[in-house]
């Protein structure tokens, strides 16, 4: 029997959450404006945790909270109450890193289930044994673990297991870098991680630098692509799959779930996979090198982002579907394009498809040709149907 895998995908913020349901994911991982890291992602309030849960039910899909915080005394006031209202909401499980929070949990929100957080480094079966020993529903695996080790942790336990597929990887140990913290007294541990491994250093010698000033020095590791990793994912027995990105575009989330929504429904039907087509496809949310992390073998300096710093802009996301009646679509402008581009739509319900940019008309009712003013709404001549939330992209010629 093919093991039913969750996708499980991001969301920074509600409209993203709900993009991330309208296209393909299983269950969304969010946080809210305590007790979460990822503090510079955009969050939610409570009122909007109970906005996205209804949003999730409608489509049969759950919600999963951050609550992945490595507290300090200062840092319990509240969490009861958050807790409770969590479960009222309709949150499914919280993600945690520390086992008090766990214990108030289970006494205060019986109903909430409680996963492990990767921050916890659970690499091996003994330490996923011990968890389920102390009511843990689910460990979410280190990201240091290889493919094979996934699958024996998965035969020696019986707890559901998750493991990241895709997504930013950490320089350290996930969650235990304390650079940030020496650098800028923002502690990665408590949601204030600066990415200081991501910044270009200059490397000196006493007082000669050994550095080349058009190349500064950066450590961060590539972005982990697992696509060719899924069907061993699948058949290892492993509950979910998840996506790392909770501060990534709209545009990104839409990208990379729709493309690994597909990957997971063509591997369950047993159908043969063009995994060169599944790299193209990722290629154009990626705004960074990736690799196939710790999955395949133990990285080594190939693996990492010497010199390298920051993430590249892609400007091929030009426009998203507002509205469409018979003859024009409804588009908000993203990013620039013109009359005579070859744009390609992707959206919930309709796989690329592409066109040429012919007539389009602003708010006065002209027609324009120069398409360059971020969120403006214009109306434009498709000759195929498209639907509210898909996206327009520059197609790669």
């Amino acid at each position: 029997m093919i093991n039913r895998i969750e996708l499980l995908a991001p969301g920074g913020d509600l409209e993203r959450a709900k993009t991330a349901i309208r296209y393909g994911a299983d269950a969304v991982y969010l946080g809210g404006k305590k007790f979460s890291l990822r503090s510079r992602a955009s969050n939610f309030e409570i009122e909007d945790i109970y906005k996205i849960c209804k949003f999730a039910k409608e489509y049969g899909k759950e919600i999963h909270v951050v609550v992945n915080i490595i507290p300090h005394n200062e840092d319990f006031e509240g969490i009861s109450n958050y807790l409770i209202e969590l479960e009222k909401a309709g949150v499914k499980a919280i993600i945690v890193a520390s086992l008090t929070i766990i214990k108030i949990a289970k006494e205060v929100a019986p109903k909430l289930e409680i996963h492990l957080s990767t921050q916890m480094s659970s690499l091996n079966s003994e330490t996923v044994k011990f968890y389920e020993s102390l009511g843990v529903d689910r460990v979410v695996l280190g990201r240091e673990c290889s493919i094979d080790e996934i699958k024996e942790i998965s035969n020696n336990t019986n707890i559901e297991l998750e493991a990241f597929i895709h997504g930013a990887m950490c320089a350290n140990y996930s969650g235990r870098c304390t650079i940030s913290n020496a650098l800028t007294l923002r502690d990665a541990n408590r949601g204030g991680c600066a990415q200081s491994c991501r910044w270009k250093y200059h490397l000196m010698d006493n007082d000669k630098e050994i550095s080349i000033p058009e190349t500064l020095f950066s450590m961060s590791a590539k972005d982990l692509q697992g696509s060719r990793y899924v069907k061993d994912m699948i058949d290892s027995g492993i509950a979910s799959l998840k996506i790392e990105g909770r501060m990534k575009s709209s545009y990104y989330l839409a990208t990379v779930i729709k493309t690994y929504r597909k990957l997971i429904d063509l591997i369950n039907e047993g159908k043969e996979i063009d995994y060169d087509y599944f790299d193209n496809e990722f290629s154009k949310a990626e705004n960074r090198p990736t690799s196939t992390g710790f999955l395949k073998e133990l990285p080594d300096e190939n693996y990492h982002l010497y010199g390298i710093n920051g993430a590249g802009v892609t400007h091929e996301f030009v426009g998203y579907v507002l509205d469409n009646d018979d003859d024009y679509a409804t588009i908000e402008v993203r990013n620039k394009f013109v009359k005579g581009d070859v744009l390609e739509v992707f959206g919930p319900e309709i796989d690329n498809k592409d066109f040429v940019v012919d007539t389009v008309i602003n708010k006065d009712g002209e027609i324009i040709e120069l398409m360059n003013k971020p969120m403006e709404v214009v109306r434009m001549s498709i000759p195929f149907k498209v639907t509210k939330h898909d996206m327009l992209r520059k197609k790669r010629i």
